[in-house]
């Protein structure tokens, strides 16, 4: 399979999982995805958002160990890097430029906008006409860029109209600073009405084997040929459950690499992007692809729901 844009498909890579097992892999067994029918990216991508400090909130502690991570990435066949201008604020996205401007051909760069950080551990919504043309012009400068191949509305803003901000989005697309528009932590309802106003190429909802409280959502993206972006994929911890934990031993593997197996097989239009600070831990993500659940094991994990989860920032 071939990037977008003609560039080659990244070549195999032999590594050893912590079990101790040797397999030739690669991020190409995971397959493809389209975004709109012009941009095509491994269906396994990389989300930026905990490189930053901790609470996401400023620098990494580790700046070296970061960049690191991002070029390894790319380096195991990543086209497909997720990040927003509010994580950090403002750090992922120059990290990301850091790590890898001039971008290789094929890469695909996604950001967010709509959610501002007045101070760790706080999020506040601002996706007004003005604010949203301000954030555009501020990520094309961090990420180094003349066009942002996707930009996503981060989250509906109460207090703006829904469809003045997809509006706002529409025009910035037709004046050449963004390419195809996407949206996060929405409704069924807000796709149907963005989407009278502009195409939506992806949407980005929190999703799991054990939190699927929009699986409508991803229903409907699947029958309208949406790409669904994961995001919390792995649980944050709480993918160590029973289930799990006795499929990754069947499977010789992670219990991480279940629950990515698991949202890879559950639809065709999913697109998870696991978002790591490890060399070690971006190498097994990018081997779930690998991996090949029976039905009965996707049946049970598909059973699973672990209470707890609430809403949070993506």
């Amino acid at each position: 399979m071939d990037f977008a844009g003609g560039a080659p498909a990244p070549h195999e890579l032999d590594y050893k999982y912590n079990l101790g097992m040797t397999k030739q892999t690669s991020i190409n067994a995971a397959g493809t995805i389209s975004l709109g029918g012009q941009l095509t990216v491994n269906r396994i991508g990389f989300g930026a958002m905990r490189i930053t400090g901790e609470g996401i909130w400023g620098p990494p502690k580790d700046r070296a160990g970061a960049l690191t991570v991002l070029r390894k990435a790319v380096e195991l066949g990543v086209n497909f890097i997720d990040t927003a201008d509010s994580y950090g604020p403002n750090v992922s996205e120059e990290l990301i430029a850091e790590a890898l401007a001039p971008y290789p051909k094929g890469v695909v760069i996604a950001t967010k906008g709509g959610w501002v950080r007045p101070g760790p551990g706080y999020w506040s919504h601002d996706a007004s006409p003005a604010h949203l043309q301000k954030a555009v012009e501020g990520s094309l400068k961090r990420l180094r860029l003349e066009r942002i191949d996707l930009y996503q509305l981060h989250i509906p803003d109460p207090a703006t109209s829904f469809d003045r901000s997809m509006e706002t989005l529409a025009e910035l697309r037709d004046q050449g600073k963004i390419r195809l528009i996407g949206l996060s932590n929405v409704t069924r309802e807000h796709v149907e009405r963005a989407r009278k106003i502009t195409p939506i190429v992806s949407v980005q909802n929190r999703y799991s084997f054990a939190d699927r409280e929009w699986e409508h959502v991803l229903n409907y993206c699947e029958q309208n040929g949406i790409a669904f972006i994961p995001w919390f994929p792995l649980g944050a911890g709480k993918v160590a459950c029973d289930a799990l934990a006795r499929i990754a031993k069947t499977h010789k593997a992670k219990p991480m690499q279940i629950a990515l197996a698991w949202l890879l097989q559950r639809s065709p239009v999913m697109l998870p992007i696991p978002g790591t600070t490890s060399v070690e831990h971006l190498q097994e993500n990018m081997a779930a692809g690998s991996v090949k659940l029976s039905e009965a094991e996707m049946a049970e994990l598909g059973g699973v729901s672990l209470p707890g989860l609430g809403v949070r920032a993506s």
